[in-house]
């Protein structure tokens, strides 16, 4: 089976192509020269320029995924219903969308003859964090549902990899940021936005992170390098911060002064929970960090931005929409 090379001419369907990753990816990919097919639920309400969007369900109406599927070379499946930091899970149906969606989309695209499929999964897969660092060889241990369906997404579509010859690439990629970010991130740049003292002083964790910037050129570089199937692949932008280091420079870039004072994290941590908000305050004080060696040696990837230019354009497009 032939690998998709810079010479040839290259077709790429990306579901998920509206959300803070699929537009990304999607615009890399057209300035790249790829012919994209964005996949999505509805019709996008800001036009996507160079891309050919299809309305498809995710689990259902395989003849109309067929024949959009015709002639692709690889598919990047971005589509999940996501974690969210504090978000109750338990009335989530992640398993649905999660694992039940990539099946879908992983047999559509092998009956299709679809030469590669990369599947973003999430470093929730290994776990929660702790003192030691993850790499891809570690045994999944996921701690919620979000995780297990991720990792249970994995298990099967290595199945189908193997079942029928299409080639498999899985990403983990750990929390991710950069400009138009929601969610988790979007909170730190409202706390960070507050310029009033917080109760960071004792946290000393580690945590990787990557700008989005950085996720899409490795999702791009692992759709057409030959050692990247068959793997799974742990990314970061190679620089990890505490907690108290990433809210600091988020302060500064929005001309606050940071300060913190000291609060064990043990009692920050029961504090939270009293609140319904102890798994969130874990993450932001326990480490949770990545091993990207193998992508740096094997791929030969490099990140293309740093960390401190992803915080920058990511903060002055928060304080751009704030303004609006």
């Amino acid at each position: 089976m032939t690998w998709p090379q810079e010479t040839s001419s290259k077709r790429a369907l990306v579901t998920g192509a509206t959300g803070f990753v699929g537009r990304n990816l999607c615009q890399l990919l057209v300035r790249r020269g790829w012919e994209v097919v964005a996949v999505t639920r509805r019709m996008p309400t800001v036009a996507m320029t160079g891309v050919n969007v299809k309305v498809l369900s995710l689990l259902a109406n395989a003849p109309d995924w067929q024949e959009t599927l015709a002639s692709i070379d690889c598919v990047v499946h971005l589509a999940a219903t996501v974690h969210q930091m504090g978000r109750a899970s338990g009335h989530i149906d992640y398993r649905a969308v999660n694992l039940g969606g990539s099946k879908f989309v992983a047999a559509q695209a092998a009956t299709a003859g679809v030469k590669c499929f990369v599947y973003l999964s999430s470093i929730k897969v290994n776990g929660e964090g702790g003192t030691g660092i993850y790499r891809s060889s570690d045994a999944p241990m996921p701690v919620d549902d979000y995780g297990r369906s991720k990792m249970e997404a994995e298990f099967a579509l290595r199945e189908i990899s193997v079942h029928t010859g299409m080639k498999m690439v899985i990403i983990r990629p750990p929390l991710v940021y950069g400009p138009g970010v929601r969610a988790n991130f979007k909170r730190l740049l409202q706390l960070a936005a507050l310029g009033v003292p917080l109760p960071l002083g004792s946290i000393r964790n580690r945590r990787s992170l990557i700008g989005v910037e950085n996720l899409v050129d490795f999702v791009a570089s692992c759709m057409q390098h030959p050692r990247a199937a068959g793997e799974t692949w742990l990314v970061s932008d190679g620089e990890d911060l505490s907690t108290r280091e990433l809210v600091a420079k988020l302060m500064r870039l929005m001309e606050k002064k940071p300060r913190f004072f000291p609060v064990p994290p043990r009692l920050l941590k029961g504090m939270a929970s009293i609140v319904g908000q102890g798994g969130a305050m874990t993450r932001l004080c326990d480490s949770m960090q990545v091993d990207i060696t193998p992508a740096l040696d094997t791929l030969g990837w490099r990140p293309p931005r740093s960390v401190d230019d992803g915080l920058a354009s990511t903060v002055a497009d928060y304080r751009g929409m704030w303004r609006q």
